[in-house]
């Protein structure tokens, strides 16, 4: 990362969203379903499973939440029309857990059962640490209303995650255990490299000896290695590795030819800027390096 990226990713809010737009466009489907299914058809014929996911956080408006309850709703739909090999994955405060509980696990329920309708099946990804307790505890009320195609996420970089896996062993969970990308209190995450993949790792074993399914979603290779070490003996049908749309597509195609199921992460939709920012200040090479792309070709115009 060179200093020219770095001084992007520091300036990205105050960029114009057009060319937040263009610097994202890898990591997002478009704004419209369409085009999400237009992804995961070429996902699917390359072998590979996905996850739709109907961009939208930190909802506060009634109105807004169901939008995004009627929009998963006609992601079902295209799924089951185009038969995609893909589910869904949710945000709480998508579906307004900032205006309360009832109505987030209400908008939950509603989706998750017009999943169950189809087959089909929901994850509820994880956010922020102050939205922690109340995703878990909508994953054990729904599990407990007895809705089981529905699946949660942890993140490894925070320091209680084992202690979650040990308080969701009894419902031999499906988790999507990934690293975490939210940036928190050193009190409650670990900001170490190698702490926060020693706490994959436990999280993994603990998942596995829970009798948990896990979706492995990351990007590096080490941590994959240690997963295949633990994997080996499992049917394939047991575990599923997982990754964003655009990032490291060559591991992706190397994880598929070697017989290894894994799942696409598809976002798409109107409220795209905040995931945009998210994923660009994740990878600030990445923002420099198609900025400066950017750049050449309106130089090039001007010529």
């Amino acid at each position: 990362m060179t200093l020219l990226d770095s001084a992007i990713v520091r300036l990205l809010p105050a960029v114009p969203k057009p060319v937040v737009r263009r610097l994202s466009s890898r990591y997002i489907a478009g704004p419209r379903l369409e085009e999400a299914v237009r992804v995961v058809q070429a996902a699917n014929a390359a072998g590979k499973l996905a996850t739709i996911d109907v961009l939208g956080e930190e909802i506060s408006d009634e109105a807004a939440a169901t939008a995004i309850v009627e929009a998963y709703e006609d992601v079902f739909t295209e799924i089951e029309r185009r038969r995609l090999k893909s589910n869904v994955s949710v945000k709480a405060t998508g579906l307004g857990l900032a205006l309360g509980y009832d109505l987030c696990r209400a908008n939950l329920e509603r989706v998750v059962a017009h999943a169950a309708s189809s087959g089909n099946f929901v994850r509820v990804d994880m956010e922020d640490a102050s939205t922690t307790d109340d995703t878990l505890a909508l994953y054990r009320d729904l599990r407990g209303a007895g809705y089981d195609n529905l699946g949660v996420v942890l993140q490894a970089s925070l320091r209680r995650t084992l202690d979650d896996v040990h308080a969701l062993a009894d419902l031999r969970p499906s988790v999507r255990l990934c690293k975490g990308i939210y940036i928190e209190s050193t009190a409650i995450q670990f900001r170490d490299y190698e702490q926060v993949r020693a706490s994959f790792v436990q999280a993994l074993d603990a998942l596995l000896a829970a009798g948990a399914y896990v979706a492995i979603a990351t990007h590096d290779e080490w941590l994959i290695e240690r997963t295949l070490e633990r994997v080996t003996e499992l049917g394939r049908d047991a575990y599923e590795f997982q990754m964003l749309l655009g990032v490291r597509p060559e591991l992706g195609d190397r994880l598929v030819a070697d017989g290894h199921r894994l799942r696409i992460y598809v976002p798409f939709g109107e409220h795209w800027y905040r995931y945009s920012l998210r994923r660009l200040q994740e990878n600030p090479a990445l923002a420099g390096a198609v900025a400066r792309d950017t750049l050449g070709r309106l130089l090039t115009r001007g010529v």
